[in-house]
């Protein structure tokens, strides 16, 4: 089943809708986030030198949800072709995944107004994972590359789905540390899937990633530096939860093994990023939870580029990811080397040149700067890069450490 002329036509309709539908309710939050007072003030902790607003993300769900609705006004008023078609892998409760949607939002946005505790706010994600996967976006099985046929995953699917679900929410939330990145990052993800969802005739993954991807660039009028408004944890799980969930929907039961690798490629830098600092805290004795100035960002700022450049590489790596990785998806044997190559080189390269995992091997080499380091507290004075850090607990992950 591939796409007609009606399918692009309705997909990019969805994709202007969500477009305009974000940038208009803009206004909206910053009124929301004054009358909750849930604004980023300046202080010696942030960059920002004037109060921003901190609820992005209502714009980007009501926008979202309005090209959602527009989508089901079609398919009853105007004979759009239905997403919500029978599916081979089995039927998804969009009602229950709307639910899941609105619960991973409403965590967000409780959140970023009153700062949830750690657990509670892990809770809530798992229960919209939860949600979902029993609402049908599983992972209930993959294609068998060897002896044809699937791989079925069982009672697997569940746990294996939920972590994957809260893995995702949680690593665009944690690379949201300068304007506009995690928003472009998620643009890039989001038309990869579409591209992905095209590849494997998935209309209702290529329409729903090309609403996420309207939505994403529509917030970048406001969010890319010098930005008016950031998105907060209401826009950052709410954008990975949904990244997660379509690129699910995009891949369940695909021919093509590797379209299970396309979504993860194409999310690789936030992965590597969250990857590099748990093993940072891990080999320093530290709580995963703690928060630490070594992201990629900070890297890059204290390298000495600007906060656009530092945006602009960071998209441009994950271009590079989602580029190869879609090239791995329509290319078989040998030819699918020299993209693997790609991305291993890209990688390995820049987490070499950004010295992300330096403290690890520092420690793990000199036992005697690692003994120093725990019985000295840092007297440095204070640099515009430590001040860059961002947190979206009470302000924003352009505030306090990750």
């Amino acid at each position: 089943m591939g796409f007609h002329l009606l399918n692009w036509i309705e997909c990019g309709i969805a994709f202007f809708i969500a477009i305009v539908a974000t940038m208009a309710f803009v206004p909206f939050s910053k009124y929301l986030a004054h009358r909750f007072d849930a604004i980023d003030y300046p202080s010696e902790r942030r960059i920002n030198r004037v109060p921003i607003p901190r609820l992005g993300g209502v714009a980007i769900f009501l926008g979202i949800m309005i090209s959602f609705a527009v989508i089901v006004i079609g398919v009853h008023f105007w004979g759009w072709r239905s997403p919500f078609h029978d599916r081979p892998d089995g039927p998804i409760n969009y009602g229950g995944a709307a639910l899941s949607l609105l619960i991973i939002f409403l965590v967000g946005f409780i959140d970023d107004v009153f700062d949830l505790p750690p657990k509670i706010k892990l809770l809530g994600q798992i229960i919209a994972a939860t949600i979902a996967a029993f609402s049908g976006i599983l992972l209930s099985s993959f294609h068998n590359p060897i002896a044809g046929g699937y791989v079925e995953l069982g009672w697997l699917a569940y746990p294996i789905t939920i972590f994957y679900l809260v893995a995702f929410a949680n690593i665009i939330n944690l690379i949201d540390g300068l304007d506009g990145l995690a928003s472009g990052i998620s643009a890039i993800s989001s038309l990869t899937i579409f591209i992905l969802s095209m590849l494997t005739s998935r209309f209702d993954a290529a329409l729903f990633a090309i609403t996420i991807a309207g939505a994403c660039i529509g917030f970048l009028r406001f969010n890319f530096h010098p930005a008016s408004i950031f998105m907060g944890d209401s826009g950052a799980l709410l954008l990975g939860f949904l990244l997660g969930s379509v690129s699910l929907v995009a891949v369940a039961r695909s021919a093509f093994f590797t379209s299970l690798l396309v979504p993860i490629i194409a999310a690789g830098v936030p992965i590597i990023d969250t990857a590099s600092s748990i093993i940072r805290r891990v080999r320093e004795h530290k709580p995963i939870d703690r928060p630490d100035s070594d992201h990629i960002h900070h890297r890059l700022i204290k390298a000495g580029f600007d906060q656009r450049t530092a945006v602009l590489i960071m998209w441009a790596w994950t271009a590079v990811l989602a580029i190869c990785g879609v090239l791995i998806t329509l290319t078989r044997g040998l030819m699918r080397i020299p993209f693997f190559i790609i991305i291993l080189g890209v990688t390995i390269g820049a987490i070499w040149k950004l010295h992300l995992l330096n403290p690890v091997l520092v420690h793990h080499y000199n036992p005697r700067e690692r003994s120093k380091d725990a019985s000295e507290p840092d007297q440095r004075p204070l640099s515009l890069s430590d001040l860059s850090v961002r947190n979206h607990g009470k302000g924003h992950p352009h505030d306090d450490p990750k």
